[in-house]
């Protein structure tokens, strides 16, 4: 569970996150260099609710996060969960019944397929996503609905065969790329999404969207993985 300044919605989703009823779970949390008192009520209150929370002592990005999250996960199959509550853990079994049938050895959750509700906000965000699966879609030869979508899943011996680079946002389109190299299984999802306002706190800026096109060619024109 990457974490940035979200000390109102931190304690909520752990809570969530609890709830789904696999007991062999275990959940990490990275606090990306936190300035809000999330990191004080990760070491309070979280701490002793979750199996491992990893600190950063600057803010990183969410590639960083991820990677610093898989050098302790110990499980067989690693789901990225956000702590902002845009994605509800209730849909954890529609996300992980591909990969526990062993059709799959990677989920995504899409927000442009189905699910059960979608907040309505920001057009030119959503165009932004559409056009950025189409451009990643083009060069993988995949036919995603939803590249960008902060809920996917993965078997660990998948993100074992490669190596996580990008510290930021640019994650989703690098890991798409090695994905579709890896020529895994992939499906997806249709979830709900209760997306947020940028005064509810969402980070996520226009320059990210241009960096995601400069890492969508980068790491699809590369073969290393």
């Amino acid at each position: 569970m990457p974490c940035y300044n979200e000390v109102d919605t931190l304690e909520a989703m752990i809570q969530a996150v609890l709830r789904f009823p696999y007991e062999d779970k275990e959940i990490v949390v990275v606090d990306d260099g936190s300035t809000d008192g999330t990191t004080e009520l990760l070491k309070s209150r979280v701490e002793a609710q979750v199996t491992h929370v990893v600190y950063h002592g600057l803010n990183r990005g969410k590639g960083a996060s991820i990677r610093s999250a898989l050098r302790a996960v110990t499980g067989d199959i690693v789901l990225i969960q956000d702590t902002d509550l845009e994605y509800d853990p209730v849909e954890y079994e529609k996300l992980l019944q591909p990969i526990l049938m062993d059709k799959a050895d990677v989920v995504y959750g899409s927000r442009f397929i189905g699910g059960d509700s979608r907040r309505v906000l920001y057009f030119w965000h959503s165009l932004g996503n559409k056009i950025l699966t189409l451009f990643s879609n083009i060069l993988t030869d995949l036919n995603l609905s939803d590249m960008e979508t902060g809920f996917k899943v993965f078997t660990r011996r998948t993100l074992d065969h490669i190596t996580i680079q990008e510290n930021r946002f640019g994650f989703e389109p690098e890991i798409t790329a090695k994905m579709a190299k890896l020529q895994c299984r992939i499906y997806e999802v249709g979830i709900g999404y209760q997306g947020r306002t940028y005064q509810q706190g969402k980070k996520i800026k226009w320059w990210d969207g241009l960096w995601a096109v400069w890492c969508i060619l980068k790491y699809n024109l590369s073969s290393a993985l």
